[in-house]
């Protein structure tokens, strides 16, 4: 893929020579389709028939603006994009080298990379150079550590990544990098649509499964295999077997619908509303440190995807040690737990996820730095458990009640207030 003026790319080489698949195509994506525009994006070294591409031009609005350098080492990418680039002058421009490109809002390496590392650097140095401030470079590698691209880029990632997406039912296994090397501004949060991660696996139209339920299934059918290997006479196998289903089940991801109320403030996760109370608490080192706190039980029978109760940018997030006890306790204030801090345009907003009496592993998604959509999916907590969300005291009102049942990214548990105050300063982030 010959995309760089100094010529160095020419050493970072596609790690498939065949086109992009359709699943890699959206994960490259997925900062693009969510954004609502008006936006520009740069999409590098497009291959002939690019699923990326395509897929580029259908999320693009009559407003937006996409600029596109062929695959140089692609005999048919070149013609191909000049000639659809022809039929939407107005949309589509293309470039020859990254030298005539201007920074965008989104950058996108159309193939993934593998190569010498030296070469990997030189044009991610390049490309970082045409990220507009607040935008996004996303590029995919190897997964496997192996390769020299992929350390690289995984070192860049270390500093400045928003998100990384592993595609295993890909081959090659990919991982998808997603880095920003300004803040974006936390009023982008609110215009942006919900992304589903490839860790959401589309089981119906209505149904995903989160990863873990993958593997979960996947372990105890192996543990009934070896079982049944093990003791052909015996029905032991029938055991594992059995509570693959189960156990995948508990994982379950169902899409939501999101209010679009912008006042709204949605429940972090299903369950049962704990309490709801003021408070001051000074741990998160933002605001004042007064807080209405919504805390919602789940039990091992709820769905325990978490999500994001309003749009936001993460700013900060930390874990505390503690305890194990039941969730719906108040011993529980002092559980193990992780917390995610978003700066919002209303002050800043927190959310606690909580292990419980049984739960003693929290999933967290979206590293500092990143985006969240109000409603998207952030993590998980595995079995019973509890999530609190802090929301700056005077300036939201709750409309649940202790008792009431909730479902994460669709109930409503609170709303801004009409001339609230001022949002606080952060002191962190």
């Amino acid at each position: 893929m010959t995309t760089s003026r100094t010529g160095a790319s020419r050493d970072v080489l596609p790690l498939r020579t065949t086109r992009p698949s359709a699943r890699l195509a959206r994960a490259l994506l997925s900062e693009l389709t969510r954004h609502p525009g008006p936006k520009s994006a740069l999409l590098v070294g497009v291959p002939a028939d690019s699923p990326v591409l395509a897929g580029a031009l259908d999320a693009a609005t009559t407003e937006d603006r996409l600029v596109v350098l062929a695959d140089a080492g692609s005999i048919e990418a070149p013609a191909q994009v000049a000639e659809l680039a022809s039929t939407r002058p107005d949309r589509v421009e293309v470039v020859d080298s990254l030298a005539d490109a201007k920074p965008c809002d989104v950058v996108i390496v159309a193939q993934p990379l593998a190569g010498l590392a030296a070469a990997a650097a030189e044009l991610l140095a390049e490309l970082r150079e045409l990220v507009a401030p607040g935008g996004v470079l996303v590029v995919a590698t190897a997964a496997r550590m192996t390769d020299p691209a992929a350390a690289e880029l995984a070192d860049l990632t270390d500093r400045h990544g928003v998100g990384s997406d592993l595609l295993l039912r890909h081959r090659p296994a990919l991982r998808v990098h997603r880095l920003r090397f300004t803040p974006a501004e936390p009023a982008l949060a609110e215009r942006l649509a919900p992304v589903t991660r490839p860790s959401s696996v589309p089981l119906t139209g209505g149904m995903h499964l989160d990863s873990n339920g993958v593997a979960a299934g996947v372990a105890c059918l192996g543990l009934a295999l070896l079982a049944k290997r093990a003791r052909p006479s015996s029905k032991l196998w029938l055991v594992p077997a059995l509570a693959a289903v189960p156990a995948a089940a508990f994982f379950r991801d169902p899409q939501r619908t999101t209010p679009t109320d912008p006042d709204a403030v949605v429940a972090a996760s299903d369950g049962t509303v704990l309490g709801i109370e003021q408070l001051h608490d000074d741990k998160f080192g933002v605001g004042d440190g007064d807080w209405l706190r919504i805390a919602v039980f789940l039990s091992v029978l709820d769905v325990h995807v978490n999500r994001a109760p309003v749009a936001g940018r993460v700013i900060e997030v930390f874990r505390e040690t503690g305890g194990y006890a039941p969730a719906m306790k108040a011993a529980a204030e002092h559980n193990v737990a992780a917390y995610t801090v978003l700066e919002t345009p209303h002050g800043p907003v927190v959310v606690a996820q909580r292990t419980g009496l049984v739960a003693r592993r929290i999933v967290h998604r979206v590293p500092v730095g990143g985006l969240l959509a109000r409603g998207e999916r952030f993590g998980l907590i595995r079995f019973g458990s509890r999530t609190d969300v802090y929301l700056p005291a005077g300036a939201a009102e709750a409309v649940v009640a202790p008792g009431d049942k909730v479902a994460g990214g669709a109930t409503v548990i609170a709303r801004w207030q009409p001339n609230q105050p001022a949002p606080r300063a952060l002191r962190r982030g």
